[in-house]
């Protein structure tokens, strides 16, 4: 017995409709801000509240645990001056162009580990165990390699971030199902088609936690990076007013640059790879996570 045709248009109607992604109710700005900003406030205000009350019991000493009144006071400061501008466009000029220098070494990179057995054999646990080693170690070999330049700085960021690129990427590769890549080459896709067309889209998830962690190591390099290399032909970045601090020993300066670092850190999750994440997820239907 023949199925009818409108039976078949409905069965077809059906499946096309399972590959569309189902959009969720987008709940009013009150209650979205209710959800996710609300609760970031709350913490800040109790951490400061307890940052106050250990202060006015006097737990610690004054120039060990300063009160948040002064801190704010320094960064008043640091900020009308202008010398915080200058202080953070130092550290974030240098972070960001080492970032995409990682981008560009460690996509390649990952690529070629994850699709070349051979490749992998050989480096691909040296580039684990280099994602290990804490990138401060790599200062004093860098300072007598390319002295107190900007090459240190850079060279630092390096070797911080790309080895944390590149395992997200291949980490990425190998969930990828066999059968996207078989279609692409029965479909005549070459070696770059595939890694541009299959490859790298169908990896984005794990590429994308990669480049979130390759951010982090980044950062914390340049940061280490600048604490130990201090030259005035580097000028003063974060890591450099953090280390003046230290040498001053004023705690308000040291409170504040931490405080920096730590701003730039949450600025950059959230204005970057925050919506580049839900919009991932969002493509690929899964609302559910957002």
């Amino acid at each position: 017995m023949a199925t009818p045709p409108d039976t078949l248009d409905k069965v077809g109607a059906g499946l096309d409709a399972l590959d569309v992604p189902i959009e969720a109710h987008r709940p009013p700005l009150w209650r979205r801000f209710l959800k996710t900003g609300v609760p970031p406030i709350i913490a800040f205000a109790v951490l400061l509240g307890v940052w106050q009350a250990l202060w006015a019991s006097a737990v610690l000493p004054e120039f060990q645990l300063p009160a948040p009144v002064d801190v704010w006071d320094e960064l008043v400061r640091s900020v009308g001056s202008g010398e915080a501008f200058g202080i953070l466009w130092t550290s974030l000029h240098r972070a960001v162009f080492g970032f995409i220098a990682a981008v560009l070494i460690a996509t390649p990179l990952g690529l070629l580990i994850a699709k070349v057995r051979v490749v992998r054999a050989a480096i691909g646990s040296l580039l684990t165990g280099l994602q290990s080693l804490p990138s401060v170690a790599w200062v004093p070999a860098a300072i007598l390699w390319f002295g107190v330049t900007p090459s240190t700085i850079y060279f630092v960021v390096l070797m911080g971030s790309v080895p944390s690129i590149a395992n997200g990427l291949v980490a990425g590769i190998d969930q990828i199902p066999p059968l996207l890549p078989r279609v692409g080459r029965a479909l005549g896709a070459g070696r770059l088609a595939s890694a541009r067309h299959i490859l790298l889209p169908a990896a984005l998830p794990g590429y994308l936690a990669g480049l979130k962690q390759g951010w982090a190591f980044s950062w914390r390099s340049l940061m280490a990076a600048e604490i130990i290399a201090t030259s005035p032909q580097l000028g003063t970045g974060l890591g450099q007013y953090l280390h003046n601090g230290s040498s001053l020993n004023d705690i308000n300066m040291v409170i504040a640059a931490i405080f920096l670092i730590l701003l730039v850190g949450i600025g950059i999750e959230l204005l970057l790879f925050r919506p580049l994440e839900r919009a991932v997820l969002r493509a690929r239907g899964l609302t559910g996570a957002l």
